[in-house]
């Protein structure tokens, strides 16, 4: 009985060491931020604070908006911005959903050759740098349309937070240090001069920014008109002029944020809501989400070797039509219920294969029946009445043109890049465009910009968006699945290896040193070709997760100074 006895005190010793080396080898699950009610996810610690703070004043998310915004265009010059443009998707909290286009537009002496030269080839840099390169700004217009829709505090309350920040100046972070110092020799040659950011700016410092606190004063004392009609407008007009830009003032009196419906689709249990053209990231988002439902990519596992193929076959086929079918639907006609039909879509990868690779030269668009830039931000808003807004904006490239106002205080986009100069010749991101998104004046300029919203079992499940340029969609795509599929907290699902397929070039770009070689040349010997040392996923995604128990869970991208705040 006695060696019975000590035998099974052996036993239990031994299933309870056992269980505790199971739980000190088992990763801990890693959670980002948790609020009980509200939240403010964005590229700086300061936007993410003085949307909350909004918030805590009783303000509503269309309030927090207007101060991120304008926040991220104080510290955050690389994107945020007054100078550029961006979109909008929202839920109000009776479940209506809605988005908003405030992208960039073309000046009114815009003509579809301005950047070919006589022989009809791209000039280079023409359509990224200095004043040519400039479109039409939005963003200003943008958010006024939704305060005037939704917002519920003051304008003047609104921006005093944000006006104070530029004045008193924010403090430069390492990763900010190292792009004004790899900025700043192109910076001194299109503005002939050093400007505020320069490479003398050290991490730690602090800049102040005075000129762009008294453009956001008039801003907040006499409204949008300000930056379209009034002196701040005039203003602009004459330094562009002065550079050789384009833009007039009745360019600017005839700007208009647009309401449009955005693009939603159901994937299992989820309803997606993201945003329309002339972005393309809803439709090319619901195309790869719908085309990889019927696979089980949960059991193949989280970027395992089938995953991975069937993700970028999917990919593939629908960048493959984003490039021919989609652009500015003011002016051509978007076949959205063809693309999106799942009839269309099963035709699509009916010539998928695990065994072999579809080649995408041998792949064009699909026969439809009678028929952004690496460097945008992005910030999610949930707060404590239950709305959601899910916001992309951009300057287009780094710094935008890099032409800086140094009177108003804020750099100038190059969004007419994002137009196809000629059809079939691939941009900065090496996306290549038709003529549906040909260069026309007043046209809006086709975007990857992919805002998103998503409701599960009629209630608000989650809120992201990314930067990124072409990978932006993909990006989200991932970062949804990772949920989804593959039972990811937030933090983590932000967190994970990201991979990217664009149709042309044909190649998987992949996140550096973060795959297996195993699968990298498990991917190549299908004949899969893998770059990492194409221009990196910039990709920075800011997300929330509503729990099962109602609070909010962030997902702030650690590849940048992404932060979250909330209450």
């Amino acid at each position: 009985m006695k060696k019975l006895i000590l035998f099974s005190l052996f036993c239990i010793t031994l299933i309870s060491c056992n269980e505790n080396s199971k739980k000190q080898t088992q990763p801990k699950t890693q959670r980002g931020l948790i609020t009980s009610k509200a939240m403010v996810v964005s590229a700086r610690a300061e936007a993410s604070k003085i949307g909350t703070d909004i918030l805590k004043k009783g303000g509503n998310a269309f309030d927090a908006m207007m101060a991120t915004e304008m926040a991220l265009a104080v510290t955050y010059p690389y994107a945020g911005n007054l100078g550029g443009g961006g979109f909008m998707v929202y839920r109000l909290n009776d479940g209506t959903f809605g988005a908003l286009d405030y992208r960039e537009k073309a000046p009114l002496a815009a003509t579809k050759n301005m950047y070919l030269d006589e022989e009809g080839n791209v000039i280079k840099d023409k359509s990224t740098v200095g004043a040519f390169a400039v479109g039409i700004p939005g963003t200003v217009a943008g958010i006024f349309a939704a305060h005037e829709k939704f917002g519920s505090l003051p304008i003047t309350e609104i921006l005093q937070p944000v006006i104070d920040l530029a004045n008193n100046g924010f403090v430069i972070t390492e990763k900010q240090q190292q792009r004004f110092t790899e900025y700043d020799s192109i910076f001194n040659a299109v503005n002939e001069k050093e400007i505020l950011f320069s490479k003398h700016t050290k991490a730690n410092d602090t800049i102040k920014n005075l000129k762009l606190a008294e453009t956001l004063k008039r801003i907040a004392s006499k409204g949008k008109e300000e930056f379209y009609k009034g002196e701040t407008a005039k203003h602009l007009v004459d330094f562009l002029s002065q550079k050789g830009g384009i833009i007039t003032l009745e360019d600017l009196e005839l700007y208009e944020a647009k309401w449009r419906d955005p693009i939603a689709f159901n994937y299992k249990d989820i309803k997606v809501v993201s945003m329309s053209p002339p972005s393309s990231g809803g439709i090319c988002l619901a195309q790869i989400m719908k085309m990889i439902e019927p696979f089980d990519i949960q059991q193949y596992g989280h970027n395992s070797l089938k995953a991975i193929k069937v993700i970028v076959e999917a990919e593939r086929r629908a960048y493959a039509d984003r490039s021919f079918y989609l652009g500015d639907p003011d002016f051509v006609d978007i076949p959205t219920n063809h693309l999106l039909s799942d009839v269309y879509l099963q035709e699509r990868m009916s010539d998928f294969s695990f065994k072999n690779p579809t080649i995408s030269d041998s792949l064009s668009y699909g026969i439809i029946p009678g028929y952004e830039s690496d460097q945008t931000t992005h910030y999610s808003i949930v707060d404590q009445f239950g709305n959601a807004v899910s916001v992309t904006t951009t300057l287009n490239g780094a710094y935008g043109s890099k032409l800086y106002v140094d009177e108003l205080g804020f750099f100038l986009n190059n969004e007419m890049d994002d137009f196809s100069s000629k059809p079939g010749v691939p941009n900065v991101y090496g996306l290549i465009g038709a003529e549906a998104n040909s260069i026309a004046p007043q046209k809006r300029m086709l975007s990857a910009m992919t805002p998103t919203i998503i409701e599960k079992e009629g209630e608000l499940h989650m809120v992201l968006g990314t930067p990124g340029g072409s990978t932006i969609i993909t990006s989200v795509l991932q970062t949804i699945l990772n949920v989804e599929e593959f039972g990811m907290t937030m933090q983590q699902a932000v967190d994970a290896p990201r991979f990217h397929h664009q149709w042309l070039p044909d190649e998987i770009r992949m996140e550096v040193n973060r795959f297996p070689d195993e699968l990298k040349q498990q991917l190549q010997k299908s004949g899969y070709p893998i770059n990492e040392e194409a221009p990196p996923i910039t990709a920075r995604v800011d997300a929330i997760l509503v729990l099962d128990d109602g609070s909010l869970e962030a997902g702030a991208d650690h590849r940048g100074d992404d932060t979250a705040d909330g209450f």
